[in-house]
This record gives C-alpha cells, sequence and structure tokens, in this order.
C-alpha cells in the first residue's frame, strides 16, 4: 500500500533510508527492465491529482526484449520534489506486477540516496516491489559534484555533505553525463556497470529508452497524434 499523503510518505521514507537490505550480485546475464512514466503534451507546472498518465515497462536481456507493455492510468497527486511517489509510485508499482516476467533488476527515471530523506523513489519502489532497482537521471536533486572526462563510462561522484550518494556517469562522448542512483540492494559500482552496459552507442539505457518510447508512442497516440 502506498502512502496517500505527505506525512504517511515521509515517514515512510525516513525508514526505507535506514532499512537493511542484502546486496544484489549480478550473476551471468541480468534480464534488466525499466520502467517510464509520461503526461499529455503541453502539462506544465505541478500538475493535480488525475492527470492522464502512461506507464511502459520493458524487461530485456542481452539486447533482446523479452516482454513489454503500456498502461493507462492516473496521477495521485501532484507533483512536488522528494514527494514523487506520492504522484507516481502507485503506477509504476501496478504496471510493475503486471508483467509476466520479472527482471533481475529495474532501472527507474528517479532519484534513490539523492533525496531530502535519503530514500527517493528508485529505491522507495524497488523496497515494494522487492526488486534490486537503479535511478537514472538528468540531473541530481540535491548532491553537488563535477562532471567527468568525456570518455564513456567516465565518472565523478555526486555528494550530499561528506557523503557519496550517486555520480555522473558519462555514457556517451560529447554529450551531458547523466546521474546514476544506487537504488534498492544496489551499491554504486554495480549500477554504473549497469547502465553503461546497457546504453550501447546511445545516451540511456536501452531499457529505459525503449519505456520511455512506449509511453510517449501511447500517450501521442491518444491525443490524435
Amino acid at each position: 500500500m502506498w502512502p496517500i499523503d505527505a506525512e504517511s510518505l515521509i515517514a515512510v521514507q525516513r525508514e526505507l533510508a535506514q532499512a537493511p537490505a542484502p546486496p544484489w550480485h549480478r550473476r551471468g546475464e541480468p534480464r534488466i527492465g525499466g520502467c517510464w512514466v509520461c503526461f499529455p503534451r503541453g502539462l506544465t507546472g505541478a500538475g493535480r491529482p488525475g492527470d492522464a498518465a502512461w506507464v511502459a515497462a520493458v524487461v530485456m536481456r542481452g539486447g533482446v526484449v523479452l516482454e513489454q507493455q503500456v498502461r493507462r492510468g492516473v496521477a495521485d497527486a501532484p507533483y512536488s520534489p522528494g514527494l514523487m511517489a506520492l504522484r507516481i509510485g502507485r503506477l509504476m508499482d501496478e504496471t510493475m506486477r503486471a508483467r509476466t516476467t520479472a527482471p533481475d533488476v529495474l532501472l527507474v527515471d528517479a532519484t534513490a540516496r539523492d533525496h531530502p530523506r535519503g530514500a527517493g523513489l528508485a529505491l522507495h519502489l524497488g523496497a515494494e516491489l522487492g526488486l534490486p532497482t537503479v535511478g537514472v537521471t538528468h540531473r541530481p536533486l540535491l548532491a553537488r559534484g563535477q562532471w567527468p572526462g568525456d570518455s564513456r563510462g567516465a565518472t565523478s561522484p555526486l555528494r550530499i555533505g561528506d557523503t557519496v550518494v550517486a555520480c555522473w556517469v558519462r555514457t556517451r562522448p560529447g554529450l551531458r553525463p547523466l546521474v546514476v542512483h544506487p537504488g534498492w540492494r544496489v551499491d554504486l559500482t554495480t549500477a554504473v556497470d549497469i547502465v553503461v552496459g546497457t546504453t550501447g552507442q546511445r545516451r540511456t539505457p536501452e531499457p529505459l529508452r525503449r519505456a520511455r518510447y512506449l509511453a510517449r508512442t501511447a500517450r501521442n497516440a491518444a491525443d490524435g497524434g
């Protein structure tokens, strides 16, 4: 059951930030999932409860799509920094539970430890699903750090105070690096390996890129274009 108000979500986040979890160890070629949420074009501001949303989930292994699906739903709340789980947590949870092929690790467009209470949606979703997770975002939420070098796979730490909570990762030379967030049961080194290993010649990891494409395609079809 996902929290339905800010007070209860904040309490859950504080618990999750301290919750022990056994580390995930990558073995062989894992099934890697990606989950993405998009909203109607032209939506501005924080949005509101009831906004239409399209959620796509993809599961891949070794570059091959094993399963993909798109579901339409509605947002439960407006967006507020640090409280994104109120808006889309339930939607992502339901979409991932509807698939028949379980990923070994899941990529999501959300933060984890880079968060006011150290438990962003990437970590929260993993804990709810019982899945190792990695967050991949375009920019950090609170953490700070210099960009890495321009070579593919170059990294540099992102810190809140003295604590490394995420890192910049250059997935394609000449383009802005991504932020990689170790989520539920995943350490930073493993998170970086998963992201770099699934980007190929693109900037975005392929499972997440495909999920984004599917969600946007369904949204555009519903919008009539």
